[in-house]
């Protein structure tokens, strides 16, 4: 089991794009999901997985994460998962302090962009580089789950 610790901020503008590595393009659906636990099914790239989360605090989730076989994962976005799909490209910079990701969302969520950063401690915080806007860590409505449930373009 893995430990996950990550602050979530909306991005302002696009100064995050001269420090990121290659794109990755994320389709990604729930087969359950509520306030504290979810279960998801994700494909990055050419790779599947199939992710268990459970909330410890408002910034710590338990994670098992498995690699399955990728037609594995299209069977179950097209049959399994709940409300929609959640699109993006994925982007990750090397900035000290912590391991950062930026998503643009497409689809449903398209106009949303947010970046993440992981945590070894809870109490970590890292510089913030000036293409961070507001922390949306504690709004539930910007977790991955409640943007399959209600996209951003539906708010």
């Amino acid at each position: 089991m893995a430990r996950e610790i990550e602050r979530k901020f909306l991005v302002v503008d696009d100064g995050w794009r001269s420090e990121a590595g290659p794109p990755v393009r994320y389709r990604q659906g729930y087969v359950f999901a509520d306030e504290h636990v979810a279960v998801r099914v994700r494909t990055a790239g050419a790779a599947a997985f199939l992710t268990l989360k459970a909330e410890v605090t408002a910034l710590v989730r338990d994670e098992f994460e498995y690699a399955i076989p990728l037609a594995d994962a299209e069977a179950m976005l097209a049959g399994l998962c709940r409300g929609g799909l959640v699109e993006k490209v994925r982007y990750t910079l090397d900035r000290p302090g912590g391991h950062w990701t930026v998503d643009v969302f497409a689809g449903a969520n398209d106009g949303l962009v947010v970046a993440e950063v992981e945590l070894a401690a809870e109490a970590d915080d890292p510089a913030r580089p000036p293409w961070l806007g507001a922390e949306v860590t504690a709004d539930p409505r910007y977790r991955n789950a409640a943007l399959a449930a209600r996209p951003f373009t539906s708010w």
